[in-house]
């Protein structure tokens, strides 16, 4: 019962990646785009940790924090970037 659940969950967000991918090409801005890009990083950290319960190994919910750090701290720089100008100071 749990793997077609999981195959829904893996459905369910790899046509929320698809959908945002196309977000991310055709989006009339730049905001717009950014918060595109954030949500792929949450549909892909959602996959990994899909991917740690059916494979039942922990190197993909570390692979999922990788990710989510990464994610974070890109959102936040291309963020500073469109208010600033610049990243670093």
């Amino acid at each position: 019962m749990i793997s077609y659940a999981l195959d829904f969950a893996f459905i369910c967000f790899g046509l929320g990646l698809l959908l945002t991918l196309y977000r991310v090409i055709f989006a009339p801005g730049v905001g717009d785009r950014v918060l595109a890009l954030d949500t792929m990083v949450i549909n892909a950290i959602a996959i990994l940790v899909l991917q740690g319960i059916q494979q039942g190994t922990e190197i993909f919910f570390e692979a999922a924090m990788i990710v989510a750090m990464l994610g974070f701290v890109g959102t936040v720089a291309y963020a500073r970037f469109m208010l600033r100008g610049n990243i670093i100071e």
